[in-house]
């Protein structure tokens, strides 16, 4: 379906003033080129210019049948005719004939004009490319500037190629000039329209590759970056042509029995079926395609073949349709680039292949998946049709009409990411298209279209009508299908015109189309047509805004033209260019909000497009409240996708507060709409300035209505500490249990935190709620926090920063530390947790010394934990039991309690499965070694870590009484020889020294009896020291060798 909208695309037109009738047009670089009807003479015209002044005039070596202007390189290249023969031939400095030059060179293809800067200067220069078959149709590529030539059965591409005119003379020998592809430069250097020195750059073309085709004849082709499109009378191909360096050809399809068949049945009227391959598929289709080398592999690489698109038309002769109204044409390959690409960037965002027949037309995207865009229904006879960003040019033979285009929605996305997302959105791709007000005329020949130019021939027929003509063609089906070829110009017209039709800037086309629109926003705010049309003035402004900046400032992207002086200079053109950006930005925004409205009322299906569209337009949620009040037919009606946006607004977290009044507002939008919702839109960050009062009595009323609920009652309770009324607040608190509150508080955890939805480094704040649970329920806090945590709904550093703000992180978050440790299953986690607390834990050690005690002035006042060591040890795995050997060491009761809780909890962890001793091995260097309690730390690290030799030492010199505890608890296992090879040697080292210390000898009889059960006589015997104290070892030897027997 093709929507109709009387806008109309064209701003004025103007006449070329051409002397002799043309035969053939075509235009590019800011010219129009015109062919006289005879053939042989190119007339050039500036179509930037006012008047389209005259700019030169030079004759050709045959009469032109086409002809094509390449962007890239400024150079035409015709198809010629003489004397029954076919030439393809290139003009290069054509701009030279403007200044009266006459000088002419003639060359082939690959043979630079040696010498011509020293006889004289630079010149225009007609290349000569050979070629085995007759050409039938070529192409430029208006991205690298390369040459396509169709024949009758092959396609021959030429690389453009540049050689420096001062190297001629060391390259006298070589035919192949220096490759430059891709050619970036070029362009620039041939479009200055300035007499060049004798450091110019000659243009030339060398054959790169050759494709043949079987069963396919091209009628036109097409080169786009790699792309090559072909058709046929109803066949359209596309290729994507890879520079390789692995050899790697297309596999040719073995057809050539069908090819056999075909001739056999040339009596007969073979229709193919209808068939459409996109991507991969298209591989399927049946015309093999082979690449011939040219022996310039080591210059070029090898060439990778790739089937893009193939789609087959079949003629429906029932419905009184002649053949040649059912032949393609107007086959064109368009590139489009945008403004995120470099200068320098070769390589185009989007490619668009576009075909059409008399009766419809067909845009597909190639570039990240083939897919077509839009089919074009005519209303009648189109004879040719030009794509451009905006708009889709076609001509009738009475009629020049526009039609709106997708290319514009293709390359936002490819650009910008967040499109079709909550953040912003476009047009999708599918939209149908439509069709703007028509220009008529008489006798339309021929149309192309140079930035916001539309050329036009038009030449009156004095011919039969065409309907009488019907008749000479076939009505149905026969023996032999007659092919009628294209009617030649005639000659003996009576009048002829080359109109030159400028379009509106974009800008102005999209204001008609707002202004357009304004009908249907007075009869019918909802309609469909409504929504289209918005949409596409929404494509209109994206199109002009993807341009490069130098597409902006000229609107081909071409440098001036030569012998055409602008009276701006650069810095004016950038103020303009800046100036229309602006515009064109502020439209767009004022677009969005419209599309925004639309979408606020429309359907469900698409009411969730309201909220991008609104984000875009930049108001502020005040101003789109004000955009969406209820119609007076329903004033308690409001659009899906303004409720829609409102939930969204109201979710995420946002800087911009809603003043008193509009929070009342949207309060009593969401009682009369979504009385469910308004839990969550009380609890909403910018909804802090709410009337508490207000927002009581519509929560009362919709406890009534849906009954209690935990995170109403939560609500109800913070309106009720806004009001400063604590024994209501204390009341609805007390209606549930405490672990029914923190599931509350899962549902909306807003109720305690705000901010946050942006990952772990946003900021995050606390509410009033969370305030006074600091003060009044602690235990509560903590656990929500903990249940927030595993929820995924606070962060780690995030549930600090809140404790922080509170002023509890010696107290409060060493409990949520506590706590987490006992909940928490991630490894990560876990680990982070009981380095935390180890490095709180010597903290605290270090501030409060054994003597402090809380009452003293320097001893900060700390809350009691909510958890001791006791209650950790025997709820949390993660705190292991103190080993027995501890309580020998521990200092009495004279210790602080904080301090005691801090030592005990510290070697808690120390005696627990989970913590790296090695990480907080650097820590305990703060704790001396000279108490006991901080001895006994630095024991349990050298324990932990293996060190028993220098333990069982440390031990006996600080503290011996430890030694059996000590050793009965470690020294199991596989370490039980360090009973008798290291306590035991050590032991008796010592009480030889000091044979009255009654505690190493205690030490030594209890070792002893250990040694006797663990070891046999003969052991026994070798661990009896030689120094004549071999009595007192006797008894245990005994003990030792009656154990021995027994065993």
């Amino acid at each position: 379906m093709v929507h109709v909208y009387n806008c109309h695309p064209f701003a004025s037109q103007q006449i070329v003033q051409v002397e002799q009738e043309p035969g053939l047009v075509c235009c590019g670089g800011g010219v129009l080129f015109v062919v006289a009807a005879g053939g042989c003479k190119v007339e050039a015209y500036s179509v930037e210019r006012k008047g389209c002044p005259f700019i030169c005039r030079f004759s050709t070596m045959g009469t032109v049948k086409s002809i094509q202007h390449s962007k890239i390189g400024d150079y035409l290249v015709t198809i010629e005719e003489k004397n029954s023969a076919t030439y393809l031939r290139a003009y290069t400095n054509w701009r030279y004939q403007a200044e009266g030059k006459a000088r002419v060179g003639v060359r082939l293809l690959g043979h630079l004009l040696r010498g011509v800067s020293v006889h004289g200067g630079v010149q225009m220069e007609i290349i000569e490319i050979p070629l085995s078959e007759r050409p039938v149709a070529m192409a430029c590529c208006s991205v690298t500037g390369d040459l396509l030539v169709g024949c009758e059965n092959t396609l021959v591409l030429f690389a453009l190629r540049r050689q420096n005119q001062q190297s001629l003379n060391q390259n006298q020998g070589q035919q192949i000039p220096q490759s430059t592809w891709p050619n970036s430069e070029q362009s620039s250097s041939q479009s200055q329209g300035q007499t060049l020195s004798s450091n110019q750059n000659c243009l030339d073309f060398e054959r790169s590759v050759i494709l043949h085709l079987q069963k396919l004849k091209p009628k036109k082709v097409a080169l786009c970056g790699g792309y090559v499109a072909v058709h046929a009378e109803l066949e359209v191909l596309v290729l994507k042509l890879d520079s390789s360096c692995e050899q790697n050809t297309l596999d040719e399809s073995s057809d050539t029995k069908k090819i056999d068949d075909l001739e056999d049945q040339a009596d007969f009227l073979v229709l193919q079926r209808h068939q459409e391959l996109l991507g991969d598929r298209a591989k399927d289709c049946d015309i093999p395609v082979s690449i011939e080398k040219t022996g310039l592999e080591d210059s070029t690489g090898q060439y990778t073949l790739s089937y893009v698109l193939f789609r087959r038309f079949t003629p429906d002769f029932f419905q009184d349709c002649n053949v040649e109204e059912t032949q393609l044409h107007s086959l064109q390959l368009y590139p489009l680039f945008t403004s995120n690409q470099s200068v320098s960037l070769e390589e185009p965002t989007c490619v668009f292949c576009f075909f059409s027949l008399p009766i419809a037309g067909y845009l597909y995207s190639l570039k990240g998946g083939v897919e077509l865009l839009s089919a074009y229904q005519y209303p009648e006879k189109v004879l040719e049709a030009v794509l451009t960003d905006h708009l889709l040019h076609v001509i009738t033979k009475n009629a020049l009409q526009c039609f709106t285009v997708r290319c514009s929605a293709v390359a936002a996305r490819i650009k910008d990411p967040y499109i079709d997302t909550t953040i912003k959105a476009c047009p999708p791709c599918s939209m149908e298209v439509c069709a703007l007000r028509m220009q008529l005329f008489i006798g339309l020949r021929s149309v192309c279209v140079y930035g916001r130019h539309v050329i036009l021939l038009s030449i009156a027929d004095t011919e039969t009508p065409e309907e009488p003509e019907r008749t000479t063609h076939r009505r149905g089906l026969s023996r032999k299908w007659t092919i009628s070829s294209p009617k030649e110009t005639s000659s003996a017209g009576n009048g002829w015109n080359l109109y030159v039709v400028d379009t509106v800037s974009p800008l102005t086309l999209y204001q008609e189309m707002v202004e357009y629109s304004q009908r249907y926003v007075e009869t019918n705010p909802q309609a469909q047509s409504l929504r289209h049309l918005l949409s596409e003035a929404h494509l209109l402004l994206r199109a002009s805004l993807l341009q490069t900046p130098e597409q902006q400032g000229n609107i081909e992207g071409n440098p001036a033209v030569s012998l055409q002086t602008d009276t701006d200079g650069p810095a004016e053109k950038h103020t303009a260019v800046q100036t229309d950006i602006q515009e064109l930005e502020e439209a767009l925004r004022q677009n969005c909000a419209q599309l925004g409205d639309c979408f606020s009322r429309g359907s469900q299906k698409d009411c969730h497009l309201a909220l991008p569209y609104y984000r875009m337009s930049g108001l502020s949620v005040t101003d789109i409240i004000a955009r969406n009040h209820p119609l007076p037919s329903s004033p308690h009606s409001y659009g899906p996708g303004f409720l829609f946006y409102l939930k969204h607004y109201l979710l995420e977290e946002t800087e911009q507060i809603l003043s008193q009044e509009a929070a009342d507002e949207v309060i009593d939008i969401f009682s009369q709409s979504e009385p469910s919702q308004l839990v969550s839109v009380c609890a909403s960050p910018p909804m802090i300035n709410i009337s508490p009062a207000q927002s009581l009595q519509v929560l009362k009323h919709l406890e009534a209505t849906a009954g209690v609920s935990v995170p109403l009652t939560i609500t109800m309770a913070t309106m009720m500490l806004r009001l400063d009324d604590l024994p209501q607040y204390r009341q609805l608190m007390e209606r549930h249990a405490e672990m029914l509150l923190v599931y509350g508080f899962i549902e909306e955890p807003r109720l305690l935190l705000h901010g946050g939805g942006g990952g772990q480094h946003t900021q995050i704040r606390s509410t009033a709620l969370t305030r006074q649970l600091a003060k009044s329920q602690p235990g509560l806090l903590v656990a929500a926090m903990v249940a927030l945590h595993e929820n995924n709904k606070v962060q780690l550093e995030q549930a600090g920063h809140i404790f922080k703000e509170l002023g509890c992180e010696n107290c409060l978050q060493v409990d949520f530390w506590e706590a987490m440790l006992m909940a928490s299953s991630q490894e990560a986690v876990i680990q982070e947790l009981l380095f935390r607390l180890a490095s709180v834990y010597i903290d605290r050690l270090t501030n409060t010394t054994s003597d402090t005690h809380p009452n003293e002035p320097h001893a900060p006042s700390r809350r009691r934990p909510l958890k001791s060591a006791d209650d950790l040890m025997n709820s949390c795995s993660h705190y292991g039991a103190l080993y027995p050997w501890l309580t020998v060491l521990n200092p009495a009761q004279t210790t602080s309690s904080q301090h005691q809780e801090a030592l005990y909890k510290l070697q808690s962890l120390l005696c627990g499965p989970s913590l790296s001793v090695g990480s907080v091995v650097p820590l305990m260097e703060r704790l001396s070694e000279e108490s006991l309690w901080g001895f006994s730390l630095h024991l349990l690290c050298t324990t932990r870590t293996g060190q028993y030799d220098s333990s069982i030492e440390k031990l006996l010199d600080r503290c011996p009484q430890a030694i059996i505890a000590y050793a009965n608890h470690q020294l199991q296992d596989k370490h039980m020889v360090l009973w008798w090879q290291k306590l035991l040697p050590e032991l008796c080292n010592r009480t030889r020294a000091a044979a009255d210390n009654s505690i190493l000898l205690a030490a030594l009889k209890e070792t002893l009896v250990v040694v006797a059960m663990e070891t046999s006589p003969t052991e026994f015997l070798e661990l009896i020291p030689d120094d004549g104290t071999a009595f007192y070892f006797l008894p245990h030897l005994l003990t030792c060798s009656q154990h021995h027997l027994l065993a």
